[in-house]
């Protein structure tokens, strides 16, 4: 009986991703519905923890921008449990943080015990940001990899929007129940979230063939791609991308994040840099304080606030789906170009109306600048800054890096998140929406300087992809040492059956003589 054989590539259509596939990435994505209802629902609950516990504006800006820094060490920490004891287990490691976490904060009576449950919240998103596309990725296949990993933003967003909708359901009801119940709501997604990881979704195959579980690898892989998928090549292929990158860096662990080659100095500046891009454009300053800005631009109702919150919940979510398809379709970097010049323009006329209204200034002019800045960000610097990290990073060192990439995106957003408040009372928020703006035109020529495209190549091409960019010998050369040794032993293997057929012809050519 013949072997199954690898089929034509697919189509650039979701019809020829399995039923698996799409279930274990969906199953990955429902993780990111607990990050996204907590910048939600916190966007909402701020205002009321101020009146509820009375907070001074700083508290509220330590409380906010804090599970940023907590975040921080959840994403170092990922690395090694991601590494140790798979892609599984980390999910479940996120699950648990968030619901101690929200938990704690939800029955909290003192500011003290408040920032205890936000410290574990911190930790399980950081897990989160890091293993969530990390996992997708190793599931996904090239041609659809750009559409599936984003379906991580889209969760964030949908996410995003239940937060927002808290606001508006429990509108009528005292500020010290309404954010108590908005924050205890968020402990039921991470129960789902431990059930699918203990019932539905299996290990990564690209961690089982790192620990030497091949056979269990082969057998997720045809789940993944299908019974008429020659899997057997894809886990050698895979096998044997991890044999050159160990090769090509000499040592495990950080010595190569401390110490790259050309091709890794490139990789880690285009996958850190990338999520680090994310957040020096405003988006966690922006979207935690959003009901700051409204109530600045005149929207002090409570009710109208929520409504606009999930206005812009619902066009995040849309634009999502658009970035689904333009990131495959029409490459990463257009999409970010796209991304930021808009953004750059929404920032700018932002802090126009700003300026030129004064303090009555258009709120429904805001509303539609918010909304463009909102709709840039969730077509290309919301998805793009976790799937460009997801698919450069080598297996050998990708859940290091990726943990490395969510720290710095993380450190940023503490920053950007911790000072919003005191930066607008020294500058204004329309010189912060500047300063904002001129960062987006900064990243761009960066990007443009720097980001190749990588849409449509397989995770163990890119290694040597960014060597043949950066002309970095010690990688090529091993490549080449690969292919010469990968050659060789077809050579002999061919070699070895030309020689069975022969004395196969003999044997029978004897009998007939006899």
């Amino acid at each position: 009986m013949e072997s199954p054989t690898r089929p034509a590539a697919p189509s650039n259509d979701y019809s020829s991703i399995t039923r698996a596939t799409k279930l274990f990435a969906l199953c990955a994505a429902v993780n990111s519905l607990n990050l996204g209802y907590d910048i939600g629902v916190n966007t909402g609950i701020a205002p009321l923890l101020e009146e509820s516990m009375d907070l001074s504006e700083t508290q509220v800006e330590i409380f906010i921008g804090s599970i940023n820094l907590f975040a921080m060490v959840g994403s170092l920490a990922s690395g090694y449990i991601s590494d140790a004891y798979g892609r599984r287990g980390t999910f479940k490691v996120a699950a648990v943080g968030f619901v101690v976490g929200v938990l704690t904060m939800a029955t909290a009576q003192s500011f003290a015990v408040l920032m205890l449950g936000r410290v574990l919240v911190g930790i399980g998103v950081g897990f989160g940001l890091a293993i969530d596309p990390l996992y997708i990725s190793e599931l996904s296949p090239p041609e659809h990899r750009g559409r599936l990993v984003t379906w991580s933003e889209f969760s964030i967003n949908v996410g995003i929007l239940l937060g927002f909708s808290s606001s508006l359901a429990f509108y009528g009801l005292e500020p010290d129940a309404a954010w108590r119940l908005m924050v205890g709501l968020g402990a039921l997604l991470p129960i789902v979230m431990i059930v699918l990881v203990v019932c539905v979704m299996p290990e990564s195959p690209r961690w089982l063939v790192s620990k030497g579980r091949n056979e269990e690898a082969v057998s997720v892989l045809q789940r993944l791609y299908g019974p008429d998928y020659n899997v057997t090549e894809l886990a050698e292929a895979i096998h044997e991308s991890l044999q050159k990158e160990q090769e090509a860096e000499r040592t495990m662990g950080w010595g190569i994040l401390l110490y790259p080659t050309p091709a890794y100095k490139r990789i880690l500046l285009v996958g850190v840099g990338v999520a680090a891009s994310q957040q020096i454009v405003g988006i966690d300053s922006i979207q935690y304080f959003l009901s700051y800005i409204l109530e600045q631009s005149g929207v002090t109702d409570r009710k109208m606030q929520g409504l606009v919150l999930i206005m812009f919940g619902l066009l995040k979510v849309v634009m999502v789906f658009v970035a689904a398809n333009l990131l495959d379709s029409k490459g990463r970097r257009p999409v970010f170009f796209l991304s930021l010049i808009v953004i750059f323009l929404s920032l700018i006329m932002l802090a126009i109306n700003f300026v030129v209204g004064g303090e009555n200034h258009s709120s429904s002019f805001t509303i539609f600048c918010l909304a463009l800045y909102l709709a840039a960000f969730g077509v290309g610097m919301g998805p793009g800054a976790w799937l460009i990290p997801s698919e450069v990073f080598p297996l050998s060192i990708r859940a290091k890096a990726m943990s490395l990439a969510t720290f710095v995106n993380r450190f940023v957003a503490t920053i950007m998140a911790s000072t919003v408040l005191s930066l607008t009372k020294v500058i204004s928020w329309a010189g912060y929406f500047v300063g904002l703006a001129t960062v987006a035109v900064i990243i761009l020529v960066l990007m443009y300087l720097y980001l190749p495209e990588t849409s449509g190549k397989s995770l163990e091409e890119m290694t040597v992809y960014f060597a043949q960019i950066t002309g970095d010998a010690s990688v090529l050369e091993v490549e080449e040492a690969h292919v010469a040794a990968k050659t060789i032993e077809l050579s002999e293997e061919g070699g070895r059956r030309g020689g069975g057929e022969e004395e196969d012809d003999d044997s029978a050519s004897g009998g007939v003589l006899s």
